[in-house]
Formats: structure tokens, sequence, C-alpha cells
């Protein structure tokens, strides 16, 4: 009760100040539907011309927009992994030793096993170069459009360089 006592005498107070005119001026009409609304508003961008999607038009997909999507999901791919794997070693029956045994038992080529390891690899060593590429962001440092392409070249390349050195392994 109190509540809407203070919003009465607030609008009182701000109406004598402002004046009645601009009160009324910034009205909105109390005869339209949230229908006549909604066409009103999309009569007015239809007729703009301007596009409904943006990203899609203006957006030009570029090596930074890429790499930092890649990196919120290879930081999503690596917990889930983690995660997956912990819990498998919590319920799985047996132990690491059996399940190693298992896997030398399919007599897997070695193309195969360094192509595996590469692919567990990559995501953990992308992860790490592009997270310390912006760490060296949180000091101030490399932040201009040539070095941002610089940086992200050579987060590509030691990428690789690293995976295929864990890979063989």
């Amino acid at each position: 009760m109190a509540a809407l006592l203070l919003r009465h005498v607030g609008r009182h107070c701000l109406r004598a100040h402002v004046g009645p005119r601009l009160c009324i001026q910034n009205a909105a009409a109390m005869g339209t539907t949230a229908k006549e609304e909604m066409e009103r508003f999309w009569r007015k961008n239809m007729g703009s011309n301007r596009p409904m999607s943006p990203h899609i038009t203006i957006y030009s997909w570029s090596l930074p927009m890429m790499m930092s999507i890649c990196h919120r999901g290879t930081g999503v791919a690596l917990s889930a992994g983690v995660s997956l794997f912990g819990l498998s070693a919590l319920l799985v029956p047996g132990n690491f030793e059996s399940h190693l045994e298992l896997l030398r038992s399919l007599s897997l080529g070695p193309a195969l096993i360094h192509s595996a390891k590469f692919a567990l690899a990559f995501p953990l060593m992308y992860h790490t170069w592009n997270g310390v590429r912006h760490l060296m962001w949180d000091l101030g440092k490399g932040l201009k459009i040539p070095q941002l392409y610089q940086s992200g070249v050579a987060v590509l390349v030691l990428t690789v360089l690293t995976s295929a050195g864990l890979a063989a392994l």
C-alpha cells in the first residue's frame, strides 16, 4: 500500500515539475493491442530494407572469430571428456590395465593408433596454446588486427606441431 502511495505521489510531483505536455507526448496510445504493435514493428522494419539477420549479411567469417568459437568448443569437449573418463573409471568394471590389454588385443595398426592419439592431443594443445594467446591479450599485448592474425596462425602451427609430437610418443 505504501509503495502505491509513493508511486502516486512521485508521478504527481514529476508531472508538476515536467509539465503535462511532456508527459502526454511520451505516452503510448492505450487503444493498441500487442498484435497491432507487432504489425507496426514489422511494417517499419520491412519498409527500411534492413536485413533481419545482420550476422548473415554483415559479418564475414574471420580467423579470430573462428578461433574464438573453436576455443569455446574445445573447452566444452575437454571438460566433457574428462568428466566421462572419470565416470567410466568409477562405473565400468575392471581396471585401467585390463582396458589397455583389451585395446592391445584388437591389433590396431600403428597408423590408426597414431591418428587416435593425434585426435586426442589436438583439442588439448589447441585450447592450451589459444589460452596462452588469451593471457597475452589480458596483458594488453597483441591486440592490433595484424597481430591477431599472426598470433592465430602461430597458435595453429604450434597446435599441429605439439599434437604430432605427443602422438609420436
